[in-house]
């Protein structure tokens, strides 16, 4: 249905330029962002997590009017997590001109292909689900970022692993592609600001769970922990085969991965791996925002428990709302850009977003988590106990 809707609006674009041009997703009483994600395949939970979490901002604001009497509507194509699809759906979504902007990609690799199309085009792209550094470039103009990058989560791995826990072994495992790439950098970075280097690194290609080689590599180095920068199932496999083997060094996980997706995934055998974060507890209801978050999430999917990747797709719909609350009422794609820019500080309750000339990324923090033996999470605390 939405795919068809994306091809039916591209069609209509080159026929009838003139009437569309007007559109950009804006009518007297809606507004319409486009998502493209991964909506099937091994990151599927990610993309499916963070419409979910964006629908429960925009519905939230709906059920209240809406923003400036609009309702908010969110259209998502699903890229299945590959860069020449994603590419293909951006740019149907550019050329049918039926949506004010795309929020809530998904994926470093996807991001790098898309983005560019999109900044040519004046798009706004907003709370991409990667900490990638090229995404907070503020000179872009039309891309605005939720979360931290992958270089602060991996640094805050280093730091907990090296300097609190004393580890003098590290080994990588990592997607072989520009998001590993990214996480690489960032481990190479930490280590060699300590004077160490990798043990060990192995790598798998996106979108399989073809992990043995890297295993079997990283084994023999014998590290005290892996650190790993991939989706959920080729890691999972990666850990439920190192138990198999007896193979139990500290495993280490970035934000991307998607926590609840590889807490079930692994079972039994996710106890005790780390996870960092780049969002708030979403269980904890004393942080006010997330209180609302979690009404918000009943109201539209009754039956999903909280989790950290609905809470940032959450962040990210509020974040959009804020940007449609400050362009006023006469909107167009080009008042948003201007109102997006404008923003500052932000406080959502118990969560800030700082904004600026040069910063186009609103959150700094990462917190580190571990699986528990019943599949929840825990925090680390960065002195090192949980």
């Amino acid at each position: 249905m939405i795919r068809a809707k994306t091809t039916l609006l591209a069609a209509a674009a080159a026929l009838l330029p003139g009437l569309l041009s007007a559109e950009q997703g804006i009518t007297d009483d809606a507004v319409t962002f486009a998502q493209v994600a991964a909506l099937e395949g091994p990151a599927a939970a990610l993309g499916q997590g963070m419409r979910t979490g964006m629908m429960a901002a925009f519905e939230e604001a709906n059920s209240n009017g809406g923003v400036h009497g609009r309702q908010i509507v969110l259209d998502s194509i699903n890229d299945g997590y590959e860069p020449d699809l994603s590419v293909q759906h951006v740019q149907s979504v550019i050329a049918g001109n039926g949506h004010i902007g795309l929020i809530g990609a998904v994926g470093t690799p996807t991001s790098a292909a898309t983005q560019p199309v999109a900044t040519a085009a004046g798009m706004p792209f907003i709370g991409p689900f990667t900490g990638a550094g090229f995404l907070r470039k503020a000179e872009h103009g039309n891309v605005y970022n939720v979360r931290a990058t992958y270089f602060a989560e991996t640094e805050a791995w280093i730091q907990h692993l090296v300097d609190n826990k004393g580890m003098q072994k590290v080994a990588l495992l990592y997607q072989d592609d520009g998001f590993g790439r990214v996480g690489l950098a960032g481990v190479t970075a930490a280590l060699e600001s300590r004077g160490m280097s990798l043990v060990a690194s192995g790598t798998y290609t996106r979108n399989t769970v073809a992990v043995k080689k890297a295993l079997i590599s990283i084994r023999k180095a014998k590290p005290d922990a892996v650190v790993m920068v991939g989706a959920y199932k080729p890691v999972a496999e990666f850990i439920r085969m190192s138990r198999k083997l007896k193979f139990n060094p500290t495993f280490v996980n970035i934000s991307f991965v998607g926590a609840e997706a590889l807490a079930a995934e692994l079972g039994e055998d996710g106890e005790g791996v780390i996870i960092s974060q780049v969002v708030p507890f979403p269980w904890d209801a004393s942080v006010p925002v997330v209180a609302q978050y979690q009404n918000a999430l009943s109201a539209v999917a009754p039956d999903a428990a909280p989790s950290f990747v609905t809470l940032e797709g959450y962040l990210t719909g509020r974040l959009a709302i804020k940007g449609l609350e400050a362009a006023g009422k006469d909107l167009t794609r080009e008042s948003f850009m201007d109102a997006m820019a404008g923003l500052r500080h932000l406080d959502f309750g118990g969560v800030e977003m700082e904004f600026g000339p040069g910063d186009n990324q609103g959150m700094d923090d990462v917190f580190l988590t571990h699986i528990t033996s019943d599949g929840g999470f825990a925090p680390i605390q960065m002195g090192g106990d949980s």
